[in-house]
């Protein structure tokens, strides 16, 4: 099973805006009807049905939405670049690269979560004519779309899930209680990625994940324990299997149990079943009430079964179902104020002013503006044309707290402006 992706999203760039003057005949003097450029298209995730794991993304990284349509002429607006969609299985978790903390994940059928946002399309020269000037040579350059790096994270979603020591018969459970048809074998270690099956019990159905045997140290990624794990933080019961010739199965139960709490808290707090398995053995079978006297301090409901020829499996299935039936997510602890992530509008924050070695300022900050002028422009006029755009901007502010005064040096990008 691929359950760990990393992948690159790329959003369309803007369109730009356009620089057009009306020409109509009997219409002298027409102005500007530059329309607008097109937004760029976004990188979205989306939860399908169609997916079990993330192993058509292994070796595809790369997505890139198309970029939005330049403006032409009597304001026609550019076209919206195309989205792209990526489609992944239900219970996808998306991590930025090199972050913790995940930033969304996708649940049900048909959810989606915004990867990258396209560019903004510029605006058409229309938008600046002022009573000075009513013919303005210039239009926006559409913004730049996002470009970033994300890991994939799948935790498969399921109602119970089969947890305990390797070899106790976890795999045979499965096989015997759903149509899912695991690796079986009578070694420690048969199944070394998460399986999953659909139970079927008086017309009610529940989805079953076996997980790989857990060893003391999992939480900390002994076995790749923490990479099992994470695929029943989303289970609501949790079906303890114990192997029946176990010396001490009290101490097996509290072994596993102390690696949920150490992975997730909340694991800790979800119901469980014990699941005595292989009674099918004579030397099991004459210890049952040895084993229910052991396992008596857990205070759980106690099953003993035959995961090989099915004794007391519908019993235990049926059990579980009750868990399920009465089982309530744990909720979640209450964010405090510093968790929360404050996003403001591009504003006077946004603008950065770097005064360089030479006297001269540069302009760093986002929303630096790039202009598409006429082609008869030259450097000068266009140089005129920069100093007015930042005049009627926040840039006018962060310069002048910056410390600029008249006839110092901007720097636009390429463009120089004296101030």
């Amino acid at each position: 099973m691929i359950d760990n992706v990393v992948i690159f999203a790329a959003a369309g760039s803007g369109g730009n805006g356009s620089f057009s003057l009306r020409r109509e005949s009997h219409v002298p003097r027409g102005g500007p009807d530059g329309g607008d450029g097109g937004r760029g298209g976004n990188v979205t995730l989306r939860a399908e049905h169609a997916h079990y794991s993330l192993a058509h993304l292994r070796n595809r990284q790369h997505f890139k939405a198309t970029a939005g349509g330049n403006g032409g002429a009597s304001q026609k607006h550019g076209h919206r670049g195309e989205d792209v969609a990526i489609g992944v299985p239900l219970g996808t978790v998306v991590y930025a690269e090199g972050g913790d903390e995940p930033i969304g994940e996708v649940i049900e059928e048909g959810d989606t979560l915004v990867l990258a946002t396209g560019g903004r399309g510029g605006r058409g020269n229309k938008h600046f004519a002022t009573a000075v000037n009513r013919t303005p040579r210039f239009a926006e350059k559409g913004g730049d779309g996002e470009e970033v790096w994300f890991r994939l994270e799948l935790r498969l979603l399921a109602d119970v899930a089969l947890i305990g020591f390797p070899n106790a018969g976890k795999s045979t459970l499965l096989a015997a209680a759903t149509p899912a048809k695991p690796k079986i074998a009578d070694y420690p270690f048969t199944t070394i990625e998460p399986q999953l099956g659909v139970v079927e019990v008086d017309y009610q159905r529940l989805v079953l994940v076996d997980i790989p045997g857990l060893l003391e140290g999992a939480a900390q990624g002994v076995g790749l324990g923490d990479e099992f794990l994470r695929h029943i933080q989303r289970t609501k019961v949790l079906v303890h299997m114990v192997s029946g010739e176990s010396e001490d199965p009290l101490k097996d139960v509290r072994a596993v149990d102390a690696e949920l709490a150490a992975f997730d808290p909340r694991l800790a707090g979800r119901p469980q079943v014990v699941a005595v398995n292989k009674i099918d053995l004579p030397t099991v079978r004459e210890r049952t009430a040895e084993l229910r006297m052991a396992l008596e301090p857990l205070r759980r409901p106690i099953y003993f079964i035959s995961a090989e020829t099915g004794e007391g499996v519908p019993q235990l299935m049926r059990a579980a179902f009750g868990a399920l039936a009465s089982a309530v997510e744990p909720a979640l602890p209450e964010p405090q104020r510093e968790d929360y992530k404050v996003f403001r509008p591009l504003g006077e924050d946004g603008e950065r002013v770097v005064r360089r070695e030479d006297g001269s300022y540069q302009l760093t900050g986002s929303g630096v503006p790039a202009l598409v002028v006429a082609r008869d422009v030259g450097k000068g006029e266009l140089a005129l044309i920069m100093r007015e755009r930042l005049r009627r901007t926040n840039w006018r502010r962060a310069l002048e707290r910056a410390g600029v005064r008249a006839g110092d040096r901007v720097l636009v990008g390429e463009v120089q402006v004296d101030w």
